[in-house]
């Protein structure tokens, strides 16, 4: 097996990991009274299934993303080839101004 799927599923298990205890404390500690309403219903292990299922998803994609941008080196100064590096220099720009601008409108129709 690849290193990459290894690190890969190894990252999810853990995403995976996190979530299922999430939604252990949410029923725990029976927040906006899920536990009831997963407990009342006849349908409840499903929706603690998909409850987990779906946290597990976002907690799993998160988890690989921390664990891939930290395995950045130390020396990594990060800029690419430095296309954002402007120097700026500010220039004068003369303008007219005009009191009403309808009137100045009327004037180049004429």
């Amino acid at each position: 097996m690849p290193d990459l799927l290894k690190l890969y599923l190894r990252q999810c298990l853990i995403g995976f990991g996190i979530a299922a205890v999430f939604v252990a404390l949410l029923l725990g500690f029976n927040v906006v009274n899920l536990r009831g309403l997963i407990l009342g219903s006849d349908v409840g292990l499903l929706a603690a299934f998909l409850l987990w299922f779906f946290n597990g998803i976002v907690f799993a994609g998160v988890q690989f993303g921390i664990y891939v941008m930290s395995m950045a080196e130390s020396d990594d100064t990060g800029g690419g080839r430095g296309y954002g590096v402007v120097d700026y220099v500010p220039v004068r720009v003369p303008a007219e101004r005009d009191r009403n601008p309808l009137q100045r409108n009327l004037r180049q129709r004429r």
